[in-house]
């Protein structure tokens, strides 16, 4: 068989053979036009020579070729020798090595030193020569150490030259890809179903937890955004893993191949060296994550002894004359958030970034926007605060605010809800409450209850005695009143007051006009004493 019959018959083994990888040798271009490892110039083809990375102006560019052979990198000419330029050394390196190949042998790779540099050889005749001139400076390498990874590469090339052109080869490189598409195929399937199984986890422990989370009344976290960011975010990490598991795949498919294997290799170093400062920087964090790891669980420890301490205080188990039991559930919830924001503040140095300027930044930024938008906010809190604190009322009073009446059923930090004798529910805020004026109906009575006034108005021709029998009669057929406790000292004085005012005034025979006087009546208006016991006041 001749020179080019063998030539062809490898082009259309390799053409039927890459067939059904097209869509896999589309993937791993990337990681062939890679520029090559640790090299200051930009990668060439052998048929596109470039030139370095640009000198000064004083110097000329310096053309450079890459050699590859079946796909592998195997030297870059960086130099002239004996008047030929880097590019026409390469294409002359390449049509020598396939001449050689085309020979029958053990197509041995050696080295050999002579005055110009270091010969590569394949079956003792010379295919390519390193000189000093083809070192890359950014490497840092000697002469022999150049010339030896030349030779690697080309003894791996021949190898998968030959392994090419070996039907059996191929056929176990085939089994061994379409083994490999299967686990990757199963372990998708499996990440998909994980992901769900996750998600009905996640969303029903969060939904649970997130019930508990209120800050003035309010709840932080509403169910449905909770399920919506909770399955975004499993979303994202199975994406994220399908697409490491797809790139592994792809590369593990190309490097069972002989004439893809330096893709898959490349492909495979590329995501490699994406993920190595990845996981390390990961590993190094470590350290500092487990101690803001423990300030954070410390602070959850002293939080649950809190709980415990306050809910003794709040049952009556325990007394405190600095704290009574109406106010210890906004204690207990302002105790937790001092105590969680002490934790972050003192774990913030050790959080993974918080060192860099990025980090440095956003938090600058967000405490910025805090301090513009949260003026009016803080102001709700504190007003809340003092409501609390300052016990003007407290959950179950019957109060009256500005213009609103009702049943205290909600104390919050930022808002408090009453609910008035209509079954409205009103929604008021601290700070408008702090600045009205609120009656308390419930302060003064002992337990649930609250007290109630009244106004009637009368002549001053009818005998304040019986009014004030009628009054008392009128109270005591009233359901729900209770005959204790009985007036106040100055509301008792005031009555009495009252009453003698008016005795005096009708005993001298002068009538009380006011609050409004227009004329002067036909008759006195005056109670003589002989009616003052008539009615439920003489009955009495």
């Amino acid at each position: 068989m001749t020179r080019h019959a063998r030539f062809a018959r490898l082009v259309d083994m390799r053409h039927l053979l890459a067939a059904p990888l097209l869509a896999l040798f589309c993937a791993a271009a990337l990681a062939q036009a890679a520029p090559e490892a640790n090299s200051p110039t930009a990668p060439v083809t052998a048929t596109a020579p470039a030139t370095a990375t640009p000198k000064p102006a004083t110097a000329q560019p310096v053309a450079v070729e890459r050699l590859v052979l079946f796909s592998r990198p195997i030297f870059t000419f960086r130099g002239a020798f004996m008047g030929v330029s880097a590019p026409d050394r390469a294409k002359r390196a390449h049509a020598r090595i396939r001449d050689q190949l085309e020979l029958v042998g053990p197509h041995a790779v050696s080295l050999k030193e002579d005055t110009f540099g270091i010969e590569v050889r394949i079956d003792g005749a010379t295919s390519f020569v390193v000189t000093a001139g083809d070192l890359d400076p950014a490497r840092e390498d000697t002469l022999e150490q150049a010339a030896q990874r030349a030779a690697s590469a080309l003894a791996v090339a021949i190898k998968e030259s030959a392994e090419s052109r070996n039907l059996e080869a191929l056929t176990r490189a085939l089994a061994l890809a379409m083994a490999g598409t299967g686990l990757y195929a199963g372990l998708v399937w499996v990440a998909a179903r994980a992901r769900r199984v996750l998600a009905r986890q996640l969303i029903a422990a969060t939904t649970l937890h997130s019930a508990k989370l209120h800050v003035g009344g309010m709840a932080l976290l509403q169910r449905d955004r909770i399920s919506r960011v909770v399955r975004a975010m499993l979303t994202l990490v199975y994406r994220l893993l399908v697409l490491l598991m797809t790139l592994e795949w792809v590369s593990f498919v190309l490097r069972s191949f002989p004439f893809t294997r330096a893709w898959g290799e490349s492909l495979n170093g590329y995501l490699l060296s994406l993920a190595a400062p990845v996981f390390m920087a990961a590993a190094g964090a470590v350290p500092q994550l487990l101690v803001a790891l423990l300030i954070f669980y410390i602070a959850y420890l002293v939080t649950q002894a809190l709980e415990r301490f306050l809910t003794n205080v709040q049952s009556g188990a325990m007394k405190l004359h600095w704290l009574d039991a109406d106010v210890v559930a906004p204690t207990q919830r302002i105790a937790k958030v001092v105590i969680w924001l002490f934790a972050l503040a003192m774990a913030y140095p050790y959080l993974p970034g918080s060192d860099t300027e990025a980090f440095k930044g956003l938090s600058v930024l967000v405490g910025l926007m805090l301090s513009l938008g949260a003026s009016s906010l803080v102001g709700q809190g504190a007003s809340g605060l003092i409501l609390t604190y300052g016990r003007a009322f407290r959950k179950g009073d019957y109060v009256r605010i500005a213009n609103e009446e009702g049943t205290v059923t909600e104390m919050g930090i930022f808002t408090t809800r009453i609910r008035t004798g209509l079954g409205e529910e009103l929604t008021i805020s601290n700070a408008s409450i702090l600045g009205a004026t609120t009656k308390n109906y419930s302060r003064t009575v002992k337990g649930r209850g609250f007290v109630i006034d009244t106004t009637v108005s009368i002549g001053y021709d009818t005998p304040w005695r019986q009014v004030h029998a009628m009054l008392i009669e009128a109270a005591a057929r009233t359901d729900g009143l209770a005959p204790d406790p009985a007036p106040r000292t100055r509301a008792m004085l005031l009555s009495a007051l009252h009453a003698n005012i008016q005795d005096v005034f009708n005993e001298n025979g002068v009538q009380i006009m006011s609050p409004h006087y227009f004329a002067d009546p036909a008759q006195a208006k005056v109670v003589p004493p002989e009616k003052w016991q008539g009615g439920p006041a003489g009955a009495g």
